[in-house]
């Protein structure tokens, strides 16, 4: 058997609940409801009631979540929306092609999240939202960052694509805000069979005008009424009951994410790498596990060549991409610093403890021999 680390093991993750997901498709090939339907709505109702909120609208994707909130806010051309530079392409995306324009913020050096200074000092008369990321699976400051948004007259937008399972003093990730978007992409923490989304929210308005937007802004009562100009973004039935299947392992899966991360942590604690920091007051779901890393390229180089692969969220930081430069309005220190320190560690539930007792072990030998400092 290789001694090797793979980054993540979808396979592992679809082992586990095979047979149900294989019960549950028999049931949807007798009924032929592919689209929406019984298992839709059994989803929504259990992904509303895990997050804490009265309503979830299952969409195509994540990226859609994103924008199909912004568009059911009204939020649009004309308007800001403050975006953290060090997040996946997605979050600006959405917000470049709901027609306003996105307003690039920094990070902090320890979280590498959106910070509530951060926020105030990229306010501007034209702002009208701003989209907090909990990236790699960890909650920013949200008490002080919705305070901070109340401040400012803007309406705050959870992007918990990544950050299934976390919470924030209690709270789950997306229920904070006005509105909560996620991804299901299958390497996520919940994770469909291809590409699924949904929003969570308290505001019932929101979600009935999501829902038609989603489906071609049909009228609630007529297929041949529409109200809005919308898309087509619904949530397929086999994504449903698959994302289904695996809820309720989530909270198994994210308690052994989290082990694994404690191990981690306490083994780079002496530095010099170390993993992103928590809030206090968050528990991080840790979809994956980020460490920076003093000369990145020669510690990737010997991890690799001990069979550990690792990946990097993200190299460049969404301002300096090309489609988005015309957006960049000032230097992000921080997130351009970060860009070239960051390294994705393995992070998977089913990831054995030999398993991370070598990458911690290979990580530590491979700084020791470059002799490197974080900068």
């Amino acid at each position: 058997m290789s001694q090797g680390v793979p980054f993540t093991s979808v396979t592992a993750t679809t082992r586990e609940i095979r047979t149900a997901v294989d019960r549950a498709w028999a049931d949807l090939l007798n009924s032929s409801r592919f689209v929406g339907g019984d298992a839709v709505e059994e989803f929504e109702q259990a992904w509303a009631s895990y997050c804490g909120v009265p309503e979830a609208v299952g969409v195509g994707n994540g990226t859609d979540a994103l924008f199909l909130t912004l568009m059911a806010l009204g939020i649009g051309a004309g308007d800001e929306v403050i975006v953290p530079a060090n997040t996946f392409i997605a979050s600006a995306e959405a917000v470049v092609l709901a027609g306003a324009a996105p307003r690039f913020a920094d990070v902090s050096p320890d979280t590498l999240l959106l910070t509530p200074e951060q926020l105030q000092a990229a306010v501007t008369p034209r702002t009208a939202a701003v989209i907090v990321v909990h990236l790699y699976g960890q909650m920013a400051a949200m008490d002080a960052l919705q305070r901070a948004a109340d401040q400012a007259g803007i309406v705050l937008i959870e992007d918990a694509a990544q950050a299934h399972g976390a919470s924030w003093r209690g709270r789950r990730a997306g229920s904070i805000g006005r509105a909560g978007c996620f991804s299901f992409y299958p390497a996520k923490n919940l994770g469909a069979f291809g590409d699924a989304g949904a929003v969570v929210t308290a505001d019932t308005a929101l979600a009935d005008r999501i829902r038609s937007l989603r489906d071609h802004g049909r009228t609630r009562f007529s297929r041949y009424q529409h109200e809005f100009v919308g898309t087509n973004s619904r949530l397929d039935a086999l994504q449903a009951l698959v994302l289904t299947a695996k809820l309720t392992r989530l909270d198994t899966w994210t308690k052994a994410r989290q082990s694994i991360a404690a191990r981690y942590r306490e083994a780079f604690e002496d530095g010099p790498a170390r993993l992103v920091a928590e809030e206090p007051g968050s528990r991080g779901a840790y979809h994956l596990a980020v460490a920076l890393v003093p000369d990145r390229a020669e510690v990737r180089r010997q991890l690799a060549a001990a069979g550990i692969e690792t990946q990097i969220h993200y190299p460049v930081p969404c301002h300096r991409q090309a489609p988005y430069r015309r957006f960049a309005v000032c230097p992000l220190p921080v997130a351009e610093r970060t860009a070239g320190q960051i390294l994705s560690l393995p992070m998977f539930p089913q990831m054995a403890g030999r398993q991370a007792t070598l990458v911690c072990e290979t990580m530590r030998n491979a700084l020791a021999a470059t002799g490197s400092r974080l900068g």
